[in-house]
């Protein structure tokens, strides 16, 4: 901005530190782009034997420190979702929120029976014992 100009008047030609971003082109030639960098996703099938709940436990089970963005990263959700999650599993008693200075520490209550009728004479425990590496 020139200093003779006044604080609300648009840039002069060529002085970009005062630009907004409107995703709109500034000329015929010329368009202001704002480029979003975003973390590469894992390959996911369309669809899995396991619920997210589920997947969230699962790496859990292997690391218990994970942070809720890479729970997300990890089971391919949001942030929101994960934390939905982390709801409902400590509300039905599969696992407990442990606060470590600004991260979170997650135990598994592994003897927690599974919720539904046909594998529910089964725990958590039983599950993600199978399925750890």
């Amino acid at each position: 901005m020139s200093p003779t100009a006044a604080p609300d008047a648009p840039p002069a030609t060529g002085d970009r530190s005062r630009r907004i971003d409107t995703g709109q082109h500034a000329s015929r030639n010329t368009y202001d782009v704002q480029v979003t960098l975003i973390e590469p996703k894992p390959d996911l099938p369309s669809w899995t034997f396991l619920t997210n709940h589920a997947h969230v436990m699962v790496a859990l089970s292997r690391d218990p420190d994970l942070r809720q963005r890479d729970l997300g990263y990890v089971v391919g959700i949001t942030p929101g979702a994960v934390q939905r999650i982390l709801d409902d599993l400590e509300h039905a008693g599969y696992l407990k929120r442990e606060k470590v200075g600004r991260r979170n520490h997650y135990e598994i209550i592994d003897r927690t029976p599974l919720r539904h009728p046909l594998e529910g004479q089964h725990t958590i425990g039983e599950l993600l014992d199978m399925l750890h590496d």
